[in-house]
């Protein structure tokens, strides 16, 4: 037995089609894996992510703002940076944007601080 699947789903290019679809979303969100609202579900998520991300893109964030931030979180201070980038004055002049990274401090801030690498080459 084949299973239907008739939607009338449509590439979202406009608020209102945006609106229409979040509420359809709200309708269907706790759909079953594999029923036709699960399909419609499944679907219906990718027109609404494709649309956001063109529509509301989400810029990376400034190199130094990222390197602090994480180091917040993980409860690093200064001297825990040394090891990647030399001196601790060094690591000063760096969070306070006197001094450029360069490469291979990026890849061990990267590394040492799990901060993808296409946030730390930005300029700043």
């Amino acid at each position: 037995m084949q299973k239907q699947f008739n939607m009338q789903h449509k590439v979202i290019k406009t608020e209102k089609d945006y609106k229409m679809s979040l509420t359809r979303l709200e309708k269907i969100f706790d759909a079953k894996k594999g029923t036709n609202e699960g399909d419609e579900l499944e679907l219906l998520s990718l027109l609404i992510d494709k649309y956001e991300l063109e529509k509301y893109p989400i810029d990376f964030p400034d190199p130094i703002a990222a390197i602090k931030f994480r180091m917040e979180q993980l409860g690093f201070k200064q001297k825990d940076l040394a090891g990647a980038l030399g001196l601790k004055s060094r690591v000063s002049e760096i969070l306070n944007k006197k001094r450029k990274l360069t490469l291979d401090m990026i890849r061990k801030l990267s590394e040492t601080l799990s901060i993808p690498t296409e946030v730390l080459v930005r300029d700043y």
